[in-house]
């Protein structure tokens, strides 16, 4: 069965295609998503391998849920919690966690308030995916995604002292890690 594509109501018939699992219309939305989903896994992976497998199991459930999208919403928005869920579990599966509790967690402050600005996108990537996989999701969870201390002990069944702890040790590697570099090049 081919459903048509009204200009008018284009997503709605893209999702409606996707519910009859059309393999175009699941191909459409891969293809328009790609990018920015693979930014999100990313950011949540070692490396490039483990995002595609992380992007490719979000997808999965993405077509095999399709039906839960409620329309009027943001399908980015809808698709971006997927993957985000999908890249906690990944994690839960390929990582044995390793934290350390304490009571008390300070903010690290950079001395140099622009040093940031002398990074590049690709630079700072690399610093995160290079942070250990307990460090990487709580600094993810609580700086990109935007949740709270409570809300990522919840979601990776830590302490909320543990994620604070996680989340100051993280930026204090992701601070030597790019003061390193920015070092190396000499600027």
């Amino acid at each position: 069965m081919n459903i048509a594509i009204n200009l008018k109501n284009q997503e709605k018939d893209l999702i409606k295609a996707c519910i009859a699992k059309e393999r175009w219309a699941q191909k459409v939305l891969y293809e328009e998503h790609y990018g920015k989903l693979m930014g999100v896994c990313l950011r949540y992976s070692n490396n490039k391998d483990d995002a595609l497998d992380i992007l490719h199991e979000g997808f999965i459930k993405i077509f095999k849920n399709i039906d839960k999208y409620k329309p009027g919403t943001s399908i980015i928005a809808w698709m971006r919690r997927i993957m985000v869920n999908t890249a906690i579990d990944y994690y839960r599966k390929m990582v044995r966690r390793r934290t350390e509790d304490i009571d008390t967690a300070y903010e690290v402050k950079s001395e140099e308030a622009d040093a940031i600005s002398k990074v590049s996108e690709k630079e700072i990537l690399e610093a995160v995916q290079s942070l250990s996989p307990a460090y990487r999701v709580v600094f993810n969870l609580y700086v990109i995604e935007g949740y709270s201390h409570k809300e990522v002990a919840d979601k990776l069944n830590i302490t909320e002292s543990t994620s604070r702890s996680n989340l100051v040790k993280a930026r204090m590697k992701l601070k030597k890690i790019l003061k390193s570099r920015y070092t190396k090049h000499g600027e």
